[in-house]
């Protein structure tokens, strides 16, 4: 039985802390990469012993006490855990009772440590909760509301420490030489602190003009960084006229083009056009609504650089540009390529990986060219994750961020181009890349009040506590409104409009944990609501 607890309030979101996540699955998703065994094997890429629908995981992590007596499997933190607003540890387990020996206790112990001390145990605290043999199993551990050990009575509580960063796993307890077969899968904390919805519109471009672009929001970036060429062995010159770059009944086009054109003393067969936002911010979702280009050669991008960047001829370069390539950080949220139709990708470049980046993703979608997409980024402390029409494909979230992985926590601002490679068809004349809309959502201001009970009302979401189905309930003067559902982890989950006065959502096959719910309403006033299964 599915059964859904719904805590409701209205109100103008507030800030809310960034929630921390690790985890782990062994299938190559998540952000945990320390993983370590002490007194013990430790494989943490074996084959699911019992797969199921308890737990249809291909690959899971083994782990064998071959009688050490304080066998335990570990893994360190990049950051320390932050448990002053709760947070719940949660791992799948199955110890089948033919891998045991002796009569110790059936019973795994979550510890938690400081790695930093030259004995990491002497301060841990503990929770232990009871095994279930022969069989997956799923078991969680909270330090605020578990009863816990402190090896040092003197210990203040867990919940109220801040030097944690070590997780230790260990089976049947320790100072015994009993042997343990184990099998874990599914590791993962996350604090109960919501992760950041980024809804407020604070930045866009509808292209509603005619004629040229306007240049309160975007710069014309035309000067060849090298002097003679662009990088990429680029075939065309980027203009600043309305052939290149214009307006037109609600649409930007940027028109490459074959012509000869000569400037900056180069004289080259394409041009086309290179624009750079006036508008640069750190964290936040994007989303482009657009159109490519037809042709072999063509190289549209929508993408995203640091505004640090020592780049000639750049709009934020005269103030800001201090910081080399890939230093700098690189977002492309879309690239596309002539000559694969049919083929969109998703990179970052850093100075651990760079050009031929590793960090890369990329899917087949026809008609790329024929219809409109809505090319999207949701750029938080911890992640990014790209998505096409709402539908996320690729997640960047490494497990240790630095200047080298992760060189995404300062502005950074948007570029929209089309290239030109050099391998074009001899038949191509001119091919735009349309683009409906640019919008930039950040959180909400988190000046307003959140006490006022007067905003929205009329709102209802019932059945409460709710099995597998959400009824949400608007007044006439909200229909319209957006609905979105995000996961714990900052998935997000749905999103719709609702245009008639009640609708329901189908949450059956949402995994269990912490959902936010998240109305908004055509005037930008937003009702948030905690939506537990």
């Amino acid at each position: 039985m599915r059964n859904l607890f719904l805590l409701y309030t209205c109100f103008f979101l507030p800030l809310l802390a960034h929630a921390q996540v690790f985890q782990d699955d062994f299938e190559g998703n998540g952000n945990i990469s320390t993983w370590a065994g002490d007194d013990c094997g430790l494989n943490t890429s074996f084959a699911n012993p019992l797969p199921g629908p308890a737990n249809p995981s291909a690959n899971v992590l083994r782990y064998h006490d071959t009688g050490g007596l304080y066998a335990n499997v570990r893994f360190d933190l990049p950051a320390n855990l932050d448990l002053s607003t709760g947070g719940t540890f949660s791992v799948a387990i199955y110890v089948p009772a033919s891998g045991l020996t002796g009569n110790s206790n059936k019973q795994l112990s979550l510890k938690l440590q400081n790695n930093t001390l030259p004995q990491p145990w002497i301060t841990q605290s503990e929770v232990i909760k009871p095994l279930v043999l022969n069989t997956w199993q799923v078991l969680t551990f909270n330090f605020s509301t578990d009863p816990y050990v402190n090896l040092d009575p003197t210990s203040p509580p867990p919940a109220t420490r801040n030097d944690f960063n070590r997780v230790l796993l260990q089976v049947n307890g320790e100072n015994n030489n009993d042997q343990v077969l184990a099998y874990m899968d599914n590791i993962s904390f996350s604090s109960n602190a919501l992760p950041p919805v980024y809804t407020e519109l604070v930045w866009s471009d509808e292209f509603s003009g005619s004629g040229a672009i306007d240049g309160s929001k975007w710069h014309h970036q035309t000067q060849l960084p090298n002097g003679t060429s662009w990088y990429n062995n680029e075939q065309q010159h980027y203009t600043n006229r309305v052939q290149n770059s214009f307006q037109d009944s609600g649409y930007l086009h940027i028109m490459a083009r074959r012509e000869t054109f000569t400037d900056q003393g180069q004289t080259k067969l394409y041009t086309s056009a290179r624009l750079n936002s006036r508008f640069a911010f750190t964290y936040g979702r994007v989303e482009v609504r657009a159109k490519l280009p037809f042709g072999a050669g063509t190289w549209p991008a929508i993408w995203m650089l640091g505004k640090n960047v020592n780049e000639p001829g750049g709009y934020w370069q005269p103030q800001y540009g201090n910081t080399p390539w890939p230093a700098c950080g690189e977002v492309d949220i879309m690239e596309h390529w002539g000559n694969n139709q049919n083929y969109i990708s998703s990179a970052l470049h850093t100075p651990s990986s760079f050009g031929g980046t590793v960090n890369v993703s990329g899917f087949s979608l026809p008609g790329v060219s024929d219809n409109f997409h809505v090319y999207g980024l949701e750029w938080t402390p911890e992640k990014m994750m790209f998505s096409v029409d709402n539908n996320v494909f690729y997640t960047y979230a490494p497990a240790v961020r630095n200047a080298d992985t992760w060189p995404f926590d300062a502005d950074q601002y948007l570029l929209l181009n089309v290239a030109m490679q050099p391998a074009i068809d001899p038949n191509f004349v001119r091919s735009p890349m349309i683009i409906d809309y640019v919008r930039v959502y950040q959180e909400p201001d988190t000046t307003t009040s959140v006490d006022n009970p007067s905003l929205l009302p009329g709102i209802k979401l019932f059945p409460n506590p709710s099995r597998d189905q959400l009824n949400i309930v608007l007044p006439e003067n909200l229909l319209g409104a957006r609905i979105q559902v995000y996961s714990s982890l900052g998935q997000l989950m749905h999103t719709g409009t609702q245009r008639e006065s009640q609708a329901a959502l189908d949450c059956a096959a949402y995994p269990d944990g912490v959902y936010r719910v998240l109305i908004s309403s055509p005037l930008g006033q937003h009702s948030s609501s905690w939506l537990k299964r």
